[in-house]
């Protein structure tokens, strides 16, 4: 089974780790550790780190690092049930990629992914008992190949309908 303390140093790398941004292209607004304000202000009195009333920039910029990671493990890792998917890569990829793109479109795609590769399941963007159990009968390597270039698809989708994005 896949274990989250061995996925989340691929999101936190790719997220950029403790380097505040606030990008004005970035439709999550000021971002710490990957988490955005437009994320934290979802999660309410939780989001307003700084205790100050009220959930900004600020509260952003004074992100622990441990604070980011209980969030990924509750918000993400957790809630989609990837210690479920035995293979460490493909649990990794989907998290790394619902962090990124929204939990919805990372299932999404890889149920697109597990149809192409053989093991076909409803496109629903839910990662329940099916398509946990298709992702595990499937060969990891074949799944991981459909998931890069269906997401590289997506990425592209996306800048042909807002090019501020390709910036990211």
């Amino acid at each position: 089974m896949a274990r989250f303390e061995d996925a989340i140093a691929t999101v936190l790398d790719h997220e950029g780790w403790d380097k505040f941004t606030n990008h004005p292209a970035d439709p999550g607004g000021a971002t710490k550790w990957g988490i955005s304000l437009r994320f934290l202000r979802r999660l309410g009195r939780v989001g307003d780190v700084d205790g100050d009333g009220d959930v900004d920039a600020d509260d952003v910029r004074k992100l622990p690092k441990e604070t980011a990671i209980a969030i990924y493990r509750e918000h993400w890792w957790d809630r989609l049930r990837l210690s479920e998917i035995q293979d460490q890569a493909v649990a990794t990829k989907v998290f790394d990629l619902a962090v990124n793109m929204g939990s919805d479109p990372a299932v999404r795609l890889l149920q697109y992914a597990l149809c192409l590769a053989g093991e076909p399941v409803d496109v629903d963007g839910i990662l329940g008992s099916q398509t946990i159990g298709a992702t595990n009968r499937a060969k990891p390597e074949l799944v991981l190949e459909l998931l890069r270039g269906l997401s590289a698809r997506y990425y592209c989708r996306l800048v042909d309908k807002d090019p501020s994005l390709a910036v990211f």
